[in-house]
């Protein structure tokens, strides 16, 4: 199988993380056409775009994407990149899987697919400053949007997902107990789109405070979790740090025309260029590209190789308790592929 696919190397350590999966990717005989493009802050330096049109056209051309990590300005300049590119491509859904592979860690059977509405909540960007007497900024309002639709198409997406991998359970995380309006209605679409699945996926509810709390003592006990925009984003970094931070976690952001498939975490600036930053992230989300792709075999195969490298740590990077370069850990992975 060939596929072409957009690259998007990203800033910081993203060109260096990239680099070696597409050298794992080579090396496991995946067919890839690269199209390399830029976005983030060196799409700002070479075109003064944070999200130039020639990525656009590419992505919309090669429905596929792979990215690391690109930095946004806080507190000013443009939005989200990220968050640009999935209100562009309608990127609904965002799949945000955590294994316990690491020896040594707290918990060794996390298995916990997270699926995020990625698309509305409090992410959609509806802000704005309320003026009370001579100040501008007296007061500031951030408006929540979940829409049937939107919640629809999510919960269908998780519990299809259930099916398709072989889960057992789909928990409805919310907090519908306060927010009796967004929430609520996010919550009894979940309920409606559940009993489609009747027989084939158990469901359970939970609000998210009571959510969190258990995944830090039993979390053992998920199996996929779906939910908003906000709580995603939060539970998705809980999930990863209960496998070893989010150096180890990828993440694939889907739609129905288009999806993009990232490391999840940041650009990590201060060890930007220094060859010793951890390409795990990257290279996982590339088996989620492949998955999706319909090449789960080779995905299987690389992935299992990820994981031994991981499990032996006689090759890892300095994150993970070794010492090794980007470059010796690739090579080790490449070794364990057989």
């Amino acid at each position: 199988m060939s596929l072409n696919a957009t690259l998007i190397p990203g800033d910081g350590i993203g060109p260096d993380i990239t680099d070696a999966t597409v050298r794992l990717l080579d090396a496991a005989g995946a067919k890839i056409t690269w199209d390399r493009q830029l976005a983030g802050m060196a799409a700002v330096t070479a075109h003064g775009d944070p999200i130039p049109d020639a990525t656009l056209e590419s992505i919309k051309k090669n429905k596929l994407a792979l990215k690391g990590p690109l930095e946004t300005p806080v507190g000013k300049g443009f939005r989200s990149i990220n968050v640009a590119l999935r209100k562009t491509f309608d990127l609904y859904a965002n799949v945000r899987p955590a294994k316990s592979v690491l020896p040594g860690l707290r918990f060794n059977d996390v298995d916990i697919v997270l699926v995020r509405e990625n698309t509305e909540g409090l992410y959609i960007g509806i802000e704005n400053y309320i003026k009370i007497g001579g100040d501008e900024r007296a007061a500031a309002q951030s408006i929540a949007v979940v829409t049937r639709f939107g919640a629809e198409r999510i919960h269908r997406y998780a519990f299809e997902l259930a099916v398709r991998l072989g889960r057992k359970k789909v928990t409805l995380v919310h907090k519908a107990n306060i927010l009796k309006y967004s929430q609520g209605l996010f919550l009894d679409v979940g309920r409606e789109i559940a009993k489609e699945f009747d027989g084939r996926v158990a469901v359970e509810e939970r609000i998210v405070d009571a959510c969190a709390m258990e995944l830090v003592s039993k979390p053992e006990r998920y199996d996929v979790i779906v939910t908003t925009n906000l709580f995603g984003d939060i539970l998705s970094d809980l999930t990863s740090g209960l496998v070893g931070g989010l150096g180890l976690t990828p993440g694939a952001n889907i739609g129905k025309d288009a999806a993009i498939f990232e490391a999840v975490h940041g650009t990590a600036p201060d060890i930007a260029g220094k060859g010793v930053a951890n390409p795990t992230a990257v290279m996982l989300a590339a088996c989620q590209m492949l998955d999706h792709a319909g090449n789960g075999a080779l995905a299987s195969r690389i992935r299992g190789a990820i994981e031994s490298t991981l499990r032996a740590q006689k090759t890892v990077t300095r994150d993970v308790g070794g010492t090794a370069t980007t470059a010796a850990y690739t090579d080790a992975v490449i070794a364990a592929l057989g």
